[in-house]
């Protein structure tokens, strides 16, 4: 536990002052739209499913009988999971032929999970 000096400020706190902080070059806070989509991407990411169609796709592209069989999780319910992934600009669908192929918009989502994955494994 730290000691509290004589000015009442803890070791290695005395940046975190409100005079600190306005004399710091100060982050810029992101607009209100940029945090409400943040938000939204992050609630798209929120179903157990969907964490496992995201790490299906960092693995490989799939169709959706291919997630079916992986996941162990009816057609209808990995439709409507990639519904909302595809929505929220988490996957892309590529249709062949009579499928439609799924991958993943970018890299940076499969470090979003990856990483949620990692921090809950490490707490158990």
């Amino acid at each position: 536990m730290a000691t509290v000096t004589g000015s009442g400020a803890q070791p290695g706190l005395a940046d975190c002052s409100p005079a600190a902080e306005a004399s710091a070059s100060a982050p810029t806070h992101p607009a209100q739209s940029v945090l409400t989509d943040a938000g939204d991407l992050l609630r798209a990411l929120a179903a157990p499913v969907r964490i496992a169609i995201v790490l299906q796709l960092r693995a490989a592209d799939r169709c959706v009988h291919e997630l079916v069989d992986a996941l162990d999780v009816a057609q209808p319910l990995i439709s409507q999971h990639l519904r909302v992934l595809k929505t929220a600009g988490v996957v892309q669908g590529e249709r062949r032929g009579r499928e439609v192929v799924y991958r993943l918009a970018d890299d940076h989502l499969a470090h979003i999970v990856v990483d949620a994955v990692a921090h809950v494994q490490e707490g158990k």
